[in-house]
């Protein structure tokens, strides 16, 4: 194989934020322009931790250079899964049983700290499945490989594993929440093991870590849905701040990584984007189920295109953080060329540094690197050929650059409590957190009111008491407006509080859409969301009370969108979901879904009715999604029925209809 790969650039973008609006106290400015460096002088890099060390800076250094030049390969538990191989012993991997290389990239994962993934054992003690992550690490340097690490946490609250979202994990997790601790613990060993991960002369090895991602979708506890934007911005910032600033973590590059597709809207990706402070790498992460159909690497380009601008302007890393071919809907002999092609032909997709595919469990058709005897393997060898790919042996000069580090600037960002957080009780406790500076006064006011004095306490927060009067408590809303002097620099930051319990909605309801106190991004903040669309509150579209819900749709390439909700209740004693639908006249349809213990149950409806009227779909006339195969033929029964977990509404994209609407829900529930 030959992957010419040469960087030439003498300078990397100094980073910038945006002028996109990026959640609650993420600051914005303008995009920064390519700085020259002079010949033998150090290159200047802006990273989360400007006291990172020297390989942990040409790492990212390198990242930034290689734009343009060619697309690095990575491989998720590249080392400890496979079908080539039975003893791990660091020097075996599929990918190297593949193509003769190993991957550029080697994944792992925070699960082998859990003993849930190898080389990490359930009935090893911690300090042993710590160690287990450190080795992996180290071998993969030793293979030539960079690493990286993503984190499938266990649910805090329940003990249950990452795919169990109830519990309202993160606002227990952040400051002040009774499971805070218990985050400390596991981050502590994340630490441990990062930190323990030393070449033979003793220096760290760098890692680019990518906690909570994929956050956009609702399958994990940390996901839409089940927390808000802003706390989600909150407790990925907590993350940063407690490796980087308490426990001393210096071999970290932090990556972002919400999962397709947003039609290339930027502002979909920013909604819960930490800011520029707390991110290196802005990922992606999208698989195709659809055999590498044109509509499937149209909606890729677009959405990997606007992740490269954006790292254009923040001067952040762009990368394609996961993919795969999924091999739900048959096979395409060419597909992993024809996605190279598809990327390597867009002007600005080209430009992700790197894409990872996950690891080969096993199981059916989840060979994500094809081995030799898989229908993709004659295509996977093309694709390693392929000049624009690089490989572990195509890597040159990673960790070469001298570099130094752009001090980060004071910030200051309000922790708790958190934007359109709903406060019930007459208390609670304002935390600020002001990094990169000393603040010699923070203060925090409502609604303008007078300012009270905030106090540095033992964990590192500006904090104090803020007393409700009772009388607040009505389902008002309030300005939480807090400030930090830096020096001669005033920094700011506000929240929307909500105050007083809302009547709970009767058992089997879903949504009257009454309880968003009139706030439409309050209302998208309950619900996941699947490709785009907007969801607001309306008051002439209805069938009770003051609001009924707009749900606007754009299908674009993808063809469908969803929004989804928590359920977490017995239905035993309903027999049918009823809600009140306006449709918009199209040949459009709607998708009821209901997810218990695993299994996906749809129910069809079309959208030609634009009258409005409410409609019953009985349970027995659910059924297992089409291409839900490992549910077939169940039934929504009193079983599944005891175990609701998520109701879900997709739009679908029907012949010759138009691919944008609008359509109007209201009073969904169980009856």
């Amino acid at each position: 194989m030959h992957h010419p790969v040469v960087n030439r650039r003498s300078f990397v973008l100094l980073g910038a934020t945006a002028a996109l609006a990026a959640g609650p106290g993420v600051p914005t400015a303008s995009a920064a322009a390519p700085t020259a460096v002079p010949a033998g002088a150090p290159t200047p890099v802006r990273i989360v931790d400007d006291k990172a060390t020297s390989a942990t800076r040409a790492l990212f250094a390198y990242l930034m250079r290689q734009q343009g030049d060619g697309i690095l390969f990575g491989h998720q538990h590249a080392l400890s899964y496979g079908f080539t191989f039975t003893t791990q012993d660091g020097e075996k991997s599929d990918t190297k049983a593949a193509v003769g290389d190993h991957p550029a990239l080697f994944g792992w994962d925070t699960l082998i700290l859990d003993g849930d993934e190898r080389p990490g054992a359930e009935d090893a003690t911690e300090a042993e499945n710590i160690a287990a992550l450190s080795r992996c690490i180290r071998q993969a340097d030793a293979c030539g490989g960079i690493n990286t690490l993503s984190a499938h946490m266990p649910n805090f609250v329940t003990g249950e594993n990452f795919y169990d979202t109830s519990g309202r994990v993160v606002g227990q997790i952040l400051p002040g929440g009774a499971r805070h601790a218990r985050f400390n613990a596991f981050l502590d060993r994340v630490a441990k093991a990062v930190q323990g991960a030393r070449r033979p002369d003793g220096t760290l090895i760098p890692v680019i870590f990518r906690p909570f991602h994929e956050n956009n979708g609702g399958w994990f506890w940390w996901g839409a849905g089940h927390t808000t934007s802003a706390e989600y911005i909150e407790i990925f910032r907590y993350t940063v701040e407690y490796l980087r600033d308490t426990k001393g973590v210096r071999n970290l590059l932090y990556a972002y990584s919400p999962n397709s597709s947003f039609g290339g809207d930027p502002a979909g990706y920013l909604k819960t984007y930490p800011g520029d402070g707390y991110v290196d790498v802005l990922g992606y992460d999208a698989y195709d189920s659809s055999a590498g159909s044109d509509a499937w690497l149209e909606s890729l380009v677009k959405d990997l295109g606007m992740v490269v601008r954006l790292a254009e302007e923040k001067g952040k890393v762009p990368a394609y953080t996961e993919f795969g071919e999924s091999g739900e809907e048959g096979r395409n002999p060419r597909w992993f060329t024809k996605l190279l092609g598809a990327i390597e032909a867009d002007p600005l997709a080209r430009r992700v540094t790197y894409m990872q595919t996950w690891a080969n469990f096993g199981g059916g058709n989840r060979a994500y690197v094809p081995i030799p005897g898989h229908a993709l393997h004659a295509d996977f060898v093309r694709y390693a050929q392929d000049p624009y790919t690089v490989f572990a042996g195509d890597l040159r000069g990673v960790y070469a650059a001298r570099t130094t580090a752009v001090r980060n600037a004071p910030f200051m960002h309000l922790v708790t409590p958190t934007d359109r957080q709903r406060l019930t009780s007459p208390e609670t406790t304002v935390r600020v957190r002001v990094t990169h500076a000393a603040a010699s006064r923070v203060t925090f006011s409502v609604d303008g009111r007078r300012a009270r004095r905030l106090r540095l306490d033992a964990d590192g927060f500006h904090s104090g008491d803020w007393p409700i009067d009772p009388a607040w408590l009505d389902n008002r809303s309030v300005t939480l407006s807090v400030e930090a002097r830096v020096g001669g620099e005033i920094l700011t930051d506000s929240a929307l509080v909500l105050l007083g319990e809302i009547a709970p909605l009767p058992a089997g309801w879903i949504d009257d859409f009454e309880g968003y106190a009139g706030d439409d991004a309050t209302l998208s903040e309950a619900y996941s969301h699947v490709n785009a669309n907007t969801t607001t509150l309306s008051a002439d579209h209805k069938a009770s009370g003051s609001y009924g819900l707009a749900y606007a749709y754009d299908f674009g390439s993808a063809g469908y969108t969803g929004i989804g909700k928590t359920v977490d209740a017995d239905w035993t004693a309903f027999s049918s979901l009823v809600l009140w639908l306006q449709g918009d006249g199209s040949a459009n349809g709607a998708t009821l879904q209901i997810v218990s213990r695993g299994a996906y149950f749809e129910y069809g409806i079309a959208l030609s009715d634009t009258g409005g009227r409410e409609i019953r779909a009985p349970f027995s006339e659910f059924r297992p999604a089409p291409w839900d195969t490992a549910h077939a033929g169940e039934v929504l029964d009193a079983a599944h029925l005891a175990e609701v977990a998520t109701f879900n509404l997709y739009l679908g994209h029907g012949s010759g209809a138009p691919a944008k609407g609008v359509v109007y829900v209201d009073d969904i529930r169980a009856e």
